[in-house]
Protein backbone atom coordinates (compact mmCIF):
# COMPACT_ATOMS: atom_id res chain seq x y z
CA UNK A 1 0.00 0.00 0.00
CA UNK A 2 1.30 3.21 -0.12
CA UNK A 3 2.16 5.80 1.88
CA UNK A 4 0.48 9.05 2.47
CA UNK A 5 2.92 11.10 1.36
CA UNK A 6 4.11 8.82 -1.43
CA UNK A 7 0.29 9.00 -3.00
CA UNK A 8 0.02 12.96 -1.88
CA UNK A 9 2.05 13.33 -4.57
CA UNK A 10 1.02 10.98 -6.96
CA UNK A 11 -2.17 12.94 -6.86
CA UNK A 12 -0.22 15.95 -7.38
CA UNK A 13 1.31 14.73 -10.48
CA UNK A 14 -1.73 14.00 -12.09
CA UNK A 15 -2.97 17.47 -11.30
CA UNK A 16 0.05 19.17 -13.06
CA UNK A 17 -0.42 17.23 -15.86
CA UNK A 18 -4.27 18.30 -15.23
CA UNK A 19 -3.36 21.75 -15.95
CA UNK A 20 -0.98 21.24 -18.29
CA UNK A 21 -4.04 19.47 -20.31
CA UNK A 22 -6.59 22.57 -19.52
CA UNK A 23 -4.22 25.30 -20.85
CA UNK A 24 -3.15 23.37 -23.65
CA UNK A 25 -6.55 23.53 -24.70
CA UNK A 26 -6.51 27.12 -24.07
CA UNK A 27 -3.50 27.89 -25.96
CA UNK A 28 -4.90 25.93 -29.24
CA UNK A 29 -6.87 29.25 -30.57
CA UNK A 30 -4.06 31.61 -30.18
CA UNK A 31 -1.19 29.52 -31.71
CA UNK A 32 -3.41 28.47 -34.50
CA UNK A 33 -4.94 31.94 -34.63
CA UNK A 34 -3.73 33.11 -38.38
CA UNK A 35 -4.42 29.83 -39.53
CA UNK A 36 -7.88 29.76 -38.16
CA UNK A 37 -8.70 33.47 -38.89
CA UNK A 38 -7.79 32.48 -42.96
CA UNK A 39 -9.34 29.58 -42.61
CA UNK A 40 -12.82 30.59 -41.16
CA UNK A 41 -12.30 34.08 -42.66
CA UNK A 42 -12.52 36.28 -39.24
CA UNK A 43 -11.30 40.09 -38.68
CA UNK A 44 -9.35 40.69 -35.46
CA UNK A 45 -12.27 41.23 -33.50
CA UNK A 46 -14.57 38.14 -34.62
CA UNK A 47 -11.52 36.21 -33.60
CA UNK A 48 -11.37 38.33 -30.28
CA UNK A 49 -14.95 37.74 -29.53
CA UNK A 50 -14.43 33.47 -30.51
CA UNK A 51 -12.08 33.54 -27.77
CA UNK A 52 -13.65 35.53 -25.30
CA UNK A 53 -16.69 33.02 -25.72
CA UNK A 54 -15.03 30.69 -23.71
CA UNK A 55 -14.77 32.29 -21.15
CA UNK A 56 -18.93 33.14 -20.83
CA UNK A 57 -19.53 30.41 -18.94
CA UNK A 58 -15.88 29.78 -17.28
CA UNK A 59 -16.48 32.33 -14.31
CA UNK A 60 -20.23 30.81 -13.68
CA UNK A 61 -19.32 27.49 -13.54
CA UNK A 62 -16.01 28.32 -11.92
CA UNK A 63 -18.19 29.55 -8.84
CA UNK A 64 -21.40 26.89 -9.02
CA UNK A 65 -18.59 24.24 -9.04
CA UNK A 66 -16.25 25.80 -6.50
CA UNK A 67 -19.64 25.91 -4.20
CA UNK A 68 -20.57 22.06 -5.19
CA UNK A 69 -16.83 21.13 -4.30
CA UNK A 70 -17.73 22.02 -0.80
CA UNK A 71 -20.46 19.04 -1.05
CA UNK A 72 -18.85 16.62 -3.74
CA UNK A 73 -15.91 14.89 -3.74
CA UNK A 74 -13.52 16.90 -5.96
CA UNK A 75 -12.30 13.30 -7.08
CA UNK A 76 -15.50 13.15 -9.58
CA UNK A 77 -15.85 16.63 -10.11
CA UNK A 78 -12.62 16.62 -11.60
CA UNK A 79 -13.17 13.62 -13.48
CA UNK A 80 -16.77 14.85 -15.18
CA UNK A 81 -14.61 17.92 -16.35
CA UNK A 82 -11.57 15.77 -18.27
CA UNK A 83 -14.41 13.75 -19.87
CA UNK A 84 -16.39 17.24 -21.08
CA UNK A 85 -13.16 19.07 -22.09
CA UNK A 86 -13.27 16.11 -24.73
CA UNK A 87 -16.94 16.03 -25.67
CA UNK A 88 -16.60 19.56 -26.19
CA UNK A 89 -13.77 19.49 -28.84
CA UNK A 90 -14.96 16.66 -30.36
CA UNK A 91 -17.37 18.99 -32.86
CA UNK A 92 -14.52 21.63 -33.96
CA UNK A 93 -11.90 18.59 -34.88
CA UNK A 94 -14.58 17.15 -36.95
CA UNK A 95 -15.32 20.56 -39.19
CA UNK A 96 -17.72 23.12 -38.76
CA UNK A 97 -17.22 26.92 -39.07
CA UNK A 98 -17.44 30.07 -36.64
CA UNK A 99 -20.80 28.82 -34.89
CA UNK A 100 -19.09 25.66 -34.45
CA UNK A 101 -15.68 27.22 -32.97
CA UNK A 102 -17.95 29.12 -30.52
CA UNK A 103 -20.04 26.92 -29.15
CA UNK A 104 -17.62 24.57 -28.78
CA UNK A 105 -15.04 27.28 -27.04
CA UNK A 106 -18.31 28.33 -24.57
CA UNK A 107 -18.70 24.22 -23.36
CA UNK A 108 -15.02 23.99 -23.24
CA UNK A 109 -15.21 27.10 -21.06
CA UNK A 110 -17.83 25.99 -18.94
CA UNK A 111 -15.99 22.52 -18.26
CA UNK A 112 -12.74 24.29 -17.71
CA UNK A 113 -13.99 27.05 -15.37
CA UNK A 114 -13.70 25.01 -12.40
CA UNK A 115 -10.18 23.33 -12.60
CA UNK A 116 -8.29 25.18 -11.63
CA UNK A 117 -10.05 25.74 -8.23
CA UNK A 118 -10.80 21.76 -7.25
CA UNK A 119 -7.50 20.96 -8.43
CA UNK A 120 -5.94 23.00 -5.99
CA UNK A 121 -8.46 22.40 -3.19
CA UNK A 122 -7.59 18.61 -4.45
CA UNK A 123 -4.24 18.88 -4.26
CA UNK A 124 -3.83 21.14 -0.83
CA UNK A 125 -5.71 18.21 0.90
CA UNK A 126 -3.31 16.43 0.97
CA UNK A 127 -0.94 19.20 2.90
CA UNK A 128 -1.08 20.83 6.11
CA UNK A 129 -0.66 25.01 5.75
CA UNK A 130 3.08 25.21 5.88
CA UNK A 131 4.01 22.51 3.28
CA UNK A 132 1.52 23.90 0.87
CA UNK A 133 3.66 26.57 -1.01
CA UNK A 134 5.26 23.87 -3.20
CA UNK A 135 2.52 21.95 -4.05
CA UNK A 136 0.30 25.04 -4.47
CA UNK A 137 2.77 26.34 -6.98
CA UNK A 138 3.52 23.38 -8.89
CA UNK A 139 -0.51 23.08 -9.62
CA UNK A 140 0.07 26.92 -11.53
CA UNK A 141 3.58 25.27 -12.61
CA UNK A 142 1.37 23.20 -15.00
CA UNK A 143 -0.10 26.07 -16.36
CA UNK A 144 2.91 27.36 -17.67
CA UNK A 145 4.46 23.26 -18.81
CA UNK A 146 1.25 23.35 -20.84
CA UNK A 147 1.71 25.96 -22.95
CA UNK A 148 5.79 25.52 -23.22
CA UNK A 149 5.13 21.90 -24.64
CA UNK A 150 1.85 22.79 -26.22
CA UNK A 151 3.94 25.65 -28.17
CA UNK A 152 6.37 23.46 -29.59
CA UNK A 153 3.88 20.36 -30.10
CA UNK A 154 0.79 21.45 -31.52
CA UNK A 155 2.63 24.62 -33.74
CA UNK A 156 3.94 21.41 -35.53
CA UNK A 157 0.94 19.73 -35.55
CA UNK A 158 -0.76 22.62 -36.39
CA UNK A 159 1.87 23.38 -39.40
CA UNK A 160 2.12 19.80 -40.93
CA UNK A 161 -1.45 18.65 -40.26
CA UNK A 162 -4.05 21.42 -39.58
CA UNK A 163 -5.59 23.01 -36.38
CA UNK A 164 -8.33 20.71 -36.32
CA UNK A 165 -5.64 17.79 -35.53
CA UNK A 166 -4.22 19.73 -33.03
CA UNK A 167 -7.63 20.21 -30.97
CA UNK A 168 -8.28 16.46 -31.31
CA UNK A 169 -4.73 16.21 -29.98
CA UNK A 170 -5.41 17.88 -26.97
CA UNK A 171 -9.14 16.22 -26.55
CA UNK A 172 -7.31 12.81 -26.58
CA UNK A 173 -4.77 14.21 -23.95
CA UNK A 174 -8.22 14.88 -21.67
CA UNK A 175 -9.44 11.37 -22.27
CA UNK A 176 -6.11 9.37 -21.53
CA UNK A 177 -6.12 11.40 -17.98
CA UNK A 178 -9.29 10.87 -17.28
CA UNK A 179 -8.53 7.02 -17.46
CA UNK A 180 -5.65 7.31 -14.91
CA UNK A 181 -7.19 9.93 -12.97
CA UNK A 182 -10.45 6.93 -12.21
CA UNK A 183 -8.25 4.18 -10.14
CA UNK A 184 -5.09 6.63 -8.89
CA UNK A 185 -6.80 9.75 -7.92
CA UNK A 186 -8.68 11.35 -4.78
CA UNK A 187 -8.58 13.35 -1.64
CA UNK A 188 -6.01 13.60 1.24
CA UNK A 189 -6.16 13.80 5.18
CA UNK A 190 -6.71 17.74 5.28
CA UNK A 191 -9.73 17.67 3.17
CA UNK A 192 -12.21 18.40 5.65
CA UNK A 193 -9.35 18.69 8.65
CA UNK A 194 -10.63 22.04 10.70
CA UNK A 195 -6.79 22.11 12.00
CA UNK A 196 -4.76 23.25 8.78
CA UNK A 197 -1.72 22.19 10.84
CA UNK A 198 -3.41 18.42 11.57
CA UNK A 199 -5.10 15.81 9.45
CA UNK A 200 -8.87 15.15 9.76
CA UNK A 201 -9.89 12.37 11.81
CA UNK A 202 -13.45 11.17 13.25
CA UNK A 203 -13.30 12.86 16.34
CA UNK A 204 -11.94 16.02 15.25
CA UNK A 205 -12.69 19.54 15.24
CA UNK A 206 -16.11 18.55 16.72
CA UNK A 207 -15.17 16.69 19.45
CA UNK A 208 -12.35 18.82 20.50
CA UNK A 209 -14.48 21.99 19.65
CA UNK A 210 -11.69 23.97 18.85
CA UNK A 211 -9.33 24.37 15.90
CA UNK A 212 -5.69 25.79 16.01
CA UNK A 213 -5.02 27.58 12.52
CA UNK A 214 -1.64 28.64 12.15
CA UNK A 215 -1.03 32.02 12.92
CA UNK A 216 -4.08 32.47 13.40
CA UNK A 217 -5.27 31.57 17.21
CA UNK A 218 -7.85 29.18 18.16
CA UNK A 219 -11.02 28.91 16.10
CA UNK A 220 -13.89 27.49 17.55
CA UNK A 221 -15.66 24.60 15.53
CA UNK A 222 -19.03 25.20 15.95
CA UNK A 223 -18.48 29.02 15.03
CA UNK A 224 -16.11 28.14 12.16
CA UNK A 225 -19.17 25.90 10.84
CA UNK A 226 -21.46 28.89 10.87
CA UNK A 227 -18.73 31.43 9.08
CA UNK A 228 -21.06 32.17 5.85
CA UNK A 229 -19.71 32.62 2.59
CA UNK A 230 -20.33 36.16 2.70
CA UNK A 231 -18.02 36.83 5.88
CA UNK A 232 -15.25 35.45 4.04
CA UNK A 233 -15.78 37.70 0.56
CA UNK A 234 -15.70 40.75 2.61
CA UNK A 235 -12.40 40.26 4.08
CA UNK A 236 -9.83 42.55 3.40
CA UNK A 237 -7.28 39.31 2.35
CA UNK A 238 -10.02 37.68 0.04
CA UNK A 239 -10.45 40.79 -1.84
CA UNK A 240 -6.58 41.98 -2.27
CA UNK A 241 -5.90 38.59 -3.51
CA UNK A 242 -8.54 38.55 -6.19
CA UNK A 243 -7.63 41.87 -7.83
CA UNK A 244 -4.37 41.00 -7.32
CA UNK A 245 -4.77 37.57 -9.31
CA UNK A 246 -7.39 39.73 -11.63
CA UNK A 247 -3.95 41.36 -12.95
CA UNK A 248 -2.35 37.90 -13.60
CA UNK A 249 -4.57 36.22 -14.73
CA UNK A 250 -5.82 39.09 -17.77
CA UNK A 251 -1.80 38.82 -18.33
CA UNK A 252 -3.07 35.24 -19.11
CA UNK A 253 -5.72 35.39 -21.46
CA UNK A 254 -2.86 38.23 -23.14
CA UNK A 255 -0.40 36.27 -23.41
CA UNK A 256 -2.68 32.75 -24.83
CA UNK A 257 -4.92 34.79 -27.25
CA UNK A 258 -2.68 37.71 -28.50
CA UNK A 259 1.02 37.39 -27.60
CA UNK A 260 1.98 35.10 -30.32
CA UNK A 261 0.29 37.85 -32.84
CA UNK A 262 1.65 40.86 -30.96
CA UNK A 263 5.31 39.42 -30.82
CA UNK A 264 4.39 38.93 -34.73
CA UNK A 265 2.54 41.54 -36.26
CA UNK A 266 3.19 44.50 -33.18
CA UNK A 267 6.80 44.20 -32.64
CA UNK A 268 7.96 42.45 -36.16
CA UNK A 269 9.56 39.03 -35.04
CA UNK A 270 9.09 36.05 -36.87
CA UNK A 271 6.97 32.96 -36.71
CA UNK A 272 10.26 31.22 -35.30
CA UNK A 273 11.69 34.04 -33.04
CA UNK A 274 8.09 34.60 -32.14
CA UNK A 275 7.88 30.97 -30.38
CA UNK A 276 11.07 31.24 -28.94
CA UNK A 277 10.01 34.25 -27.29
CA UNK A 278 7.03 32.90 -25.67
CA UNK A 279 8.63 30.04 -24.82
CA UNK A 280 10.83 32.36 -22.70
CA UNK A 281 8.24 34.40 -21.40
CA UNK A 282 6.12 31.04 -20.28
CA UNK A 283 9.74 29.47 -19.10
CA UNK A 284 10.46 32.64 -16.57
CA UNK A 285 7.01 32.45 -15.42
CA UNK A 286 7.60 29.34 -14.59
CA UNK A 287 10.67 29.79 -12.83
CA UNK A 288 9.09 32.68 -10.69
CA UNK A 289 6.49 30.56 -9.46
CA UNK A 290 9.10 27.51 -7.99
CA UNK A 291 11.07 30.20 -6.35
CA UNK A 292 8.14 31.67 -5.02
CA UNK A 293 7.30 28.88 -3.36
CA UNK A 294 10.53 27.95 -2.37
CA UNK A 295 10.78 31.88 -0.55
CA UNK A 296 7.52 32.08 0.81
CA UNK A 297 7.79 28.61 2.30
CA UNK A 298 11.19 29.41 3.81
CA UNK A 299 9.62 33.04 5.36
CA UNK A 300 7.21 31.29 6.49
CA UNK A 301 9.11 28.38 8.77
CA UNK A 302 11.42 31.41 9.70
CA UNK A 303 8.85 32.82 11.03
CA UNK A 304 7.23 35.71 8.60
CA UNK A 305 3.91 36.14 8.92
CA UNK A 306 1.57 35.31 5.47
CA UNK A 307 0.59 39.01 5.00
CA UNK A 308 4.68 39.50 4.09
CA UNK A 309 5.48 36.13 2.51
CA UNK A 310 2.86 36.09 0.51
CA UNK A 311 0.98 38.95 0.20
CA UNK A 312 3.91 41.19 0.10
CA UNK A 313 6.36 38.87 -1.93
CA UNK A 314 3.62 38.56 -5.01
CA UNK A 315 2.75 42.15 -4.81
CA UNK A 316 6.54 43.05 -5.32
CA UNK A 317 6.38 40.76 -8.56
CA UNK A 318 2.95 42.42 -9.86
CA UNK A 319 4.51 45.97 -9.09
CA UNK A 320 7.88 44.87 -11.48
CA UNK A 321 5.68 43.45 -14.31
CA UNK A 322 3.79 46.47 -13.76
CA UNK A 323 6.64 48.98 -14.22
CA UNK A 324 7.93 46.55 -17.01
CA UNK A 325 4.92 46.74 -19.18
CA UNK A 326 4.54 49.98 -18.80
CA UNK A 327 7.66 51.50 -20.02
CA UNK A 328 7.63 48.70 -22.90
CA UNK A 329 5.59 50.56 -25.72
CA UNK A 330 7.92 53.58 -25.70
CA UNK A 331 10.67 51.48 -25.19
CA UNK A 332 13.46 51.08 -28.31
CA UNK A 333 13.58 47.95 -30.45
CA UNK A 334 15.76 45.03 -29.61
CA UNK A 335 17.18 43.65 -26.20
CA UNK A 336 15.21 46.04 -24.60
CA UNK A 337 12.07 45.49 -25.56
CA UNK A 338 12.54 41.46 -25.05
CA UNK A 339 13.49 42.15 -21.82
CA UNK A 340 10.75 44.13 -20.51
CA UNK A 341 8.11 41.97 -22.36
CA UNK A 342 9.80 38.63 -20.69
CA UNK A 343 9.63 40.59 -17.56
CA UNK A 344 6.47 42.63 -17.42
CA UNK A 345 4.91 38.94 -18.62
CA UNK A 346 6.77 36.51 -17.06
CA UNK A 347 7.25 37.52 -13.07
CA UNK A 348 3.17 37.62 -12.70
CA UNK A 349 2.02 34.35 -12.29
CA UNK A 350 3.54 33.57 -9.19
CA UNK A 351 0.70 35.71 -8.09
CA UNK A 352 -2.08 32.78 -8.75
CA UNK A 353 -0.60 30.45 -6.01
CA UNK A 354 0.00 33.05 -3.74
CA UNK A 355 -3.45 33.55 -4.02
CA UNK A 356 -4.98 30.13 -3.75
CA UNK A 357 -2.51 29.49 -0.44
CA UNK A 358 -3.36 32.67 0.86
CA UNK A 359 -7.53 31.96 0.78
CA UNK A 360 -6.79 28.37 1.65
CA UNK A 361 -5.44 29.97 4.69
CA UNK A 362 -8.19 31.94 5.38
CA UNK A 363 -11.03 30.13 4.76
CA UNK A 364 -12.25 27.28 7.24
CA UNK A 365 -11.88 23.61 5.90
CA UNK A 366 -15.17 23.31 4.60
CA UNK A 367 -16.16 26.87 3.22
CA UNK A 368 -12.43 26.13 1.27
CA UNK A 369 -13.77 24.84 -2.14
CA UNK A 370 -16.61 27.61 -2.12
CA UNK A 371 -14.19 30.46 -1.50
CA UNK A 372 -11.53 29.48 -4.22
CA UNK A 373 -14.04 28.71 -6.48
CA UNK A 374 -15.52 32.16 -5.96
CA UNK A 375 -12.57 34.11 -6.34
CA UNK A 376 -11.76 32.45 -9.48
CA UNK A 377 -14.90 33.26 -11.29
CA UNK A 378 -13.97 36.74 -10.77
CA UNK A 379 -10.61 36.44 -11.50
CA UNK A 380 -11.30 34.80 -14.72
CA UNK A 381 -13.68 37.52 -16.14
CA UNK A 382 -10.18 38.78 -17.11
CA UNK A 383 -10.44 35.70 -19.89
CA UNK A 384 -13.62 37.54 -21.20
CA UNK A 385 -12.71 40.74 -21.27
CA UNK A 386 -9.18 40.84 -22.46
CA UNK A 387 -9.55 38.74 -26.19
CA UNK A 388 -12.34 41.09 -26.48
CA UNK A 389 -11.07 44.22 -25.95
CA UNK A 390 -7.91 43.86 -27.71
CA UNK A 391 -9.41 42.49 -31.04
CA UNK A 392 -11.44 45.34 -30.55
CA UNK A 393 -8.10 47.60 -30.15
CA UNK A 394 -6.21 45.80 -33.35
CA UNK A 395 -8.95 46.02 -35.16
CA UNK A 396 -9.24 49.93 -34.88
CA UNK A 397 -5.69 50.54 -34.52
CA UNK A 398 -3.71 48.03 -36.21
CA UNK A 399 -0.17 47.29 -34.14
CA UNK A 400 -0.88 50.39 -32.44
CA UNK A 401 -3.76 48.98 -30.57
CA UNK A 402 -1.42 46.22 -28.87
CA UNK A 403 0.55 48.98 -27.58
CA UNK A 404 -2.54 50.52 -25.67
CA UNK A 405 -3.35 46.92 -24.48
CA UNK A 406 -0.06 46.23 -22.80
CA UNK A 407 -0.15 49.82 -21.20
CA UNK A 408 -3.70 48.42 -20.34
CA UNK A 409 -2.54 45.33 -18.91
CA UNK A 410 0.75 47.41 -16.91
CA UNK A 411 -2.59 49.65 -14.99
CA UNK A 412 -3.97 46.20 -13.82
CA UNK A 413 -1.02 45.13 -12.76
CA UNK A 414 -0.25 48.49 -10.57
CA UNK A 415 -3.24 48.00 -9.36
CA UNK A 416 -3.11 44.63 -8.46
CA UNK A 417 0.54 44.78 -6.61
CA UNK A 418 -0.87 47.47 -4.96
CA UNK A 419 -3.36 45.42 -3.72
CA UNK A 420 -1.49 42.49 -2.72
CA UNK A 421 0.52 44.66 -0.42
CA UNK A 422 -2.03 46.69 1.41
CA UNK A 423 -5.14 44.46 2.02
CA UNK A 424 -3.79 40.85 1.98
CA UNK A 425 -3.67 39.45 5.94
CA UNK A 426 -4.89 36.50 6.75
CA UNK A 427 -3.86 35.53 10.21
CA UNK A 428 -5.79 38.86 10.83
CA UNK A 429 -8.70 37.82 8.56
CA UNK A 430 -9.07 34.54 10.14
CA UNK A 431 -9.28 35.65 13.88
CA UNK A 432 -12.35 38.23 12.48
CA UNK A 433 -13.72 34.87 11.16
CA UNK A 434 -13.33 32.93 14.05
CA UNK A 435 -14.31 35.56 16.45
Amino acid sequence: MRSPRHRAWVVTALLVVFMMINFADKSVLGLAADPIRKDLGLSSSAFGLASSAFFLLFSICGAAVGLLADRVRPKWLLLAMAALWSVAQAPLAMGGGLAVLITSRVLLGAAEGPAFPVAQQTTLSWFPNHRRNLPGALIVLGITLGVLIAAPVLTWVIHDHGWRSAVTVVALAGTVWALLWIPLGGEGPYAAASDDDSPATADSGEATGTATVKGAGTRMGPAAHRTPYRRILATRTWIGATIAYFGTYWVIAFGLVWLPSYLHDGLGYSSAASARLLMLVWGLSGVVVLGQAGVAGWLLRSGITSRRARGGLGGILLLIGAAACLALPSAPAGAATVALLVIGFGLTGAMGSIAVTTVAELAPAHRRGGALGLMNAVVTTAGLIAPTLIGSLVDTQGAAGYQHAVLITGALLLIGGTAAITLIDPSRDARLLSA
